[in-house]
């Protein structure tokens, strides 16, 4: 773990969608190598039972001793789980299967969404920003990931039924704000899977153009086949394959997210 920052508060950022297959964790694991690359100190919590961040940065789960499920039930101290991915700023507090086991666990404990919000301040001073990958679904996890965080940015698939789900996730994060979590905001809507030659996707993004005028992202993240090879290698977008549209993609994408974080990060 890096040493602590010194200077302005560490930015915390739910990625959810309850939709699976929206390129939650690719958006999740490079947005986080894009941020670390710009010069930004960086932990990526992985809070998704399937583990598919860890995975992605290339660790073997089934070698962990430490992963966010016992850090979530107090069992292991958070800075003894966090592993450094190889790559420069940029830390991981990794997942296993084993997390399938919080959410029944921690159904009757006590303070049961803080679990999260808890675990991101002991480590968050040596960080500039924190990333919490969630799960696919609207459960616990996801709760405490929302009552954990500042942000929330949203992964979107240029597909019809992805407005319905988008509009029940609003619904969610409303409902957090105004009983949990008062400081939670939408950073913004980042469409994925975009193929233009389709009128479909087209007509999803004017959609949500329409619904989030102003917190969708310009960027369009491309359907290609090099986000999913990528993983298998344990590489990120621009590791993989730095000249593609998507990696590309990526790297404009989080230009936009520092302007939008602007003086938090440090810029004026």
């Amino acid at each position: 773990m890096t040493q602590p920052k010194q200077v302005l508060d560490s930015i915390v950022i739910a990625v959810s969608n309850q939709k699976g297959g929206v390129g939650k964790t690719a958006t999740s694991v490079n947005v986080a190598g894009e941020l670390a690359r710009s010069g930004k100190r960086v932990l990526l919590v992985d809070c998704d039972p399937q583990g598919n961040a860890t995975t992605s940065l290339g660790i073997n789960k089934r070698a962990l001793e430490a992963t966010t499920y016992e850090v979530l039930m107090g069992i292991a101290d958070p800075a003894a789980a966090i592993c450094a991915t190889g790559r420069e700023r940029y830390d991981l507090l990794p997942a296993s299967e084993h997390l399938a086991g919080a959410m029944i666990e921690l159904a009757s404990a006590a303070e049961r969404e803080w679990r999260m919000r808890g675990v991101v301040r002991q480590v968050a001073p040596h960080y500039d920003i924190v990333l919490i990958d969630c799960p696919p679904s609207l459960g616990l996890l996801t709760l405490n990931a929302l009552c954990a965080a500042d942000y929330v940015l949203i992964p979107l698939q240029c597909e019809y039924l992805a407005l319905e789900g988008l509009a029940q996730l609003k619904g969610t994060i409303d409902r957090v704000q105004q009983q949990l979590n008062s400081r939670l905001a939408i950073l913004g809507v980042v469409m994925t899977m975009y193929d233009g030659r389709t009128n479909l996707a087209q007509q999803v993004v004017e959609e949500v153009r329409r619904y989030f005028p102003q917190r969708i992202f310009n960027t369009l993240i491309p359907r290609s086949v090099r986000v999913s090879e990528a993983p298998s290698y344990g590489q990120l977008l621009f590791e993989y394959d730095p000249q593609s549209r998507a990696a590309q993609s990526y790297y404009q994408l989080v230009q936009e997210i520092i302007r939008r974080l602007g003086k938090r990060l440090g810029y004026e």
